[in-house]
């Protein structure tokens, strides 16, 4: 092996083999980098690839429009009509998505892998990557640790960052005004999953389990700050689990005085769903339990610096309503790759050179998700009580799909004048809503304009940030 490329991919998860896989194709010498052995790629932690595994049709059109790669079984385990929303009372459904894939996991990433090495990239597991190498404020290369526990460097005119959201690459960027370095905790969810196998009764009710559509159960006392999901497996299988906002299950727990867990939860909310009896955990791959962190938040209003690009999770990609990130991940990873090989050959690695790809991630998926931010902070200060009556009372199905696909129905007092009289003590709910779909409306266009260079970006992005701080100080979290 040589110690200098192109291109070094740190992280062999979705992002990074897919932006490996394109860069190598487009002819740049490009190095990828994984912690875990070739058999557990993608691994994210000894619990295993901890997801929902969801992903929309869309995306996968996507890498297949992009790139060629066609996907089916076995690493598509399951296809799915939908993915529907229910309210707390379990009276109102709505569409959250469209037509979609539940995937087998470790056989989605091992393809991944495979397409990565065949399209020219050399690859080294075991790699424990530590750090950025630097040459003043440009970015050069990494260094770690091999299966040996040896330092090791590596360089590159461009690092390609996709180690996931616990990146150590973006946290040690030097001090910058483009990449933001840390995340709120207050962003980010705790999730939990198991996949399982149970005995499906000859009748059950569809509001606890569909085997044609994913549901997501939305509510605050058994997931406050996120909810809880059944997602249907090939055979009589399920991805089941929830995520929770830390600060929310805290007031939460303080309330009730009650001291649970996010694994208790998990543990509660699959003992209250009457269709999954005599449960237990599938653990192919060693894959049927397990515990992991994923942001819900807009993506870094930057993913670029000098001699580095951000990709999937390390840039906090995953829509900030669902925490779906596998869609955003293959996106970015293609276009951190296209934008890498191009710049590599152009021995131009400079942000002005690289706000490209800020451009088209943004153009892509990156411009909805500050809007659906502002509307999931708004959800996390009602209970279940206030969202039971908004859904029924406030939104058509219509609308409430529109506003989880980030598009912006017409909303205002004078229409719904006469549905809010029916509950006059919930007029400050109804105020609070429109004044999200309208903020909603107002990060969407604030997104439309991304600044066309780095030289307009530091107004846009004071701009972005005190709006949201505007929303985070109107909305906090109230679960109970």
């Amino acid at each position: 092996m040589k110690n200098e490329y192109d291109i070094i991919v740190a992280g062999a998860g979705l992002a990074g083999c897919t932006a490996a896989a394109v860069a190598a194709k487009k002819g740049a010498s490009v190095l990828l980098l994984d912690r875990n052995v070739e058999s557990e790629v993608g691994k994210k932690t000894n619990w295993g690839w901890t997801c929902g595994d969801a992903v929309a049709a869309s995306h996968l059109d996507f890498v297949e429009k992009n790139t060629g790669i066609k996907f089916s079984s076995p690493e598509l385990d399951k296809k799915v009509n939908g993915v529907y929303a229910l309210s707390p009372d379990l009276e109102a459904k709505y569409m959250f998505d469209g037509l979609g894939y539940v995937l087998d996991r470790p056989e989605f990433e091992a393809k991944l892998l495979n397409i990565a090495i065949k399209s020219g990239a050399e690859y080294v597991p075991q790699f424990e990557v530590e750090g950025p190498l630097l040459d003043g404020n440009r970015i050069t290369g990494i260094f770690g640790r091999d299966k040996e526990k040896n330092r090791k460097e590596y360089k590159a005119r461009l690092v390609i960052d996709s180690l996931g959201i616990a990146t150590v690459l973006r946290r040690r960027l030097p001090n910058n005004e483009y990449v933001q370095k840390e995340v709120d905790i207050d962003d980010v969810e705790s999730t939990g999953r198991y996949i399982m196998e149970f005995d499906a009764p000859e009748d059950y009710d569809l509001k606890y389990y569909d085997p044609d559509n994913a549901l997501i159960h939305l509510n605050q006392y058994m997931s406050p700050g996120g909810y809880c999901w059944v997602f249907p497996k090939s055979g009589n299988k399920v991805n089941v689990g929830l995520g929770v906002q830390r600060r929310s299950l805290q007031i939460r727990n303080e309330k009730l005085k009650k001291n649970d867990s996010l694994q208790k939860l998990i543990d509660e909310y699959i003992k209250w769903n009457p269709v999954l009896k005599n449960v237990r955990v599938y653990n192919k791959n060693n894959n049927g339990k397990g515990i992991w962190s994923v942001a819900v938040r807009r993506q870094l209003e930057c993913l670029v610096y000098n001699g580095y690009i951000g990709a999937g999770d390390s840039m906090v990609m995953p829509n900030p309503l669902s925490a779906g990130g596998i869609g955003p991940a293959l996106i970015s990873g293609i276009l951190a790759g296209q934008n890498a090989a191009e710049a590599a050959e152009a021995n131009d690695v400079s942000v002005e050179r690289l706000w490209k790809y800020n451009i088209e991630f943004n153009q892509e998926y990156g411009k909805k998700t500050a809007g659906l931010e502002v509307l999931r902070i708004y959800l996390q200060s009602l209970n279940n009580d206030v969202i039971n009556y908004g859904i029924r009372t406030f939104l058509t199905v219509d609308e409430a799909n529109e506003l989880t696909l980030g598009k912006i129905p017409e909303l205002s007092l004078s229409t719904k004048f006469k549905l809010v009289l029916k509950g006059a003590t919930n007029i400050n709910a109804f105020r609070n809503l429109v004044y999200s779909v309208n903020k909603m409306k107002e990060m969407n266009e604030i997104y439309a304009n991304y600044p066309k260079s780095p030289a307009e970006y530091h107004k846009w992005v004071q701009g972005v940030r005190k709006e949201m701080d505007v929303v985070k100080e109107r909305f906090k979290p109230n679960p109970i």
